[in-house]
């Protein structure tokens, strides 16, 4: 009996490692936002569309406004937003704007890789 906890450890830590192998990690994110400004409204919207199109079914976004729950912020060290956290995988990335340049957030994201000569 004690077979099985070390079975699904080895099978746990062997889907893990496919999953970085493929790509197909689980994404944990955080979009900080204040009320619903229009840089608010668009960094939501923009941040939906990404997750949808690229990390369809293997994510988890939450939308935070910092004035209805201001010590999630003040715990994250959010100084300015709309700022979205890549919590999971890791590393920890930070994005602050309306995340209006999908290039530059799906590379930060590790989703889609910079093409030769882009200076973006």
């Amino acid at each position: 009996m004690n077979d099985k906890p070390e079975i699904k450890t080895s099978t746990e830590a062997f889907e893990k490692g496919l999953k970085e192998v493929s790509g197909d990690e689980d994404y944990v994110l955080r979009l900080f936002v204040s009320g619903m400004t229009p840089s608010s409204i668009k960094a939501i919207r923009r941040i939906k569309e990404i997750c949808e199109k690229h990390l369809e079914g293997r994510y988890e976004l939450e939308v935070i406004d910092i004035y209805q729950q201001p010590e999630l912020g003040r715990k994250e060290q959010v100084v300015a937003v709309p700022v979205l956290l890549k919590k999971l995988p890791v590393p920890l990335r930070k994005f602050i704007g309306d995340l209006s340049d999908t290039e530059r957030i799906l590379v930060g994201l590790n989703l889609h890789s910079k093409k030769a000569g882009d200076k973006k």
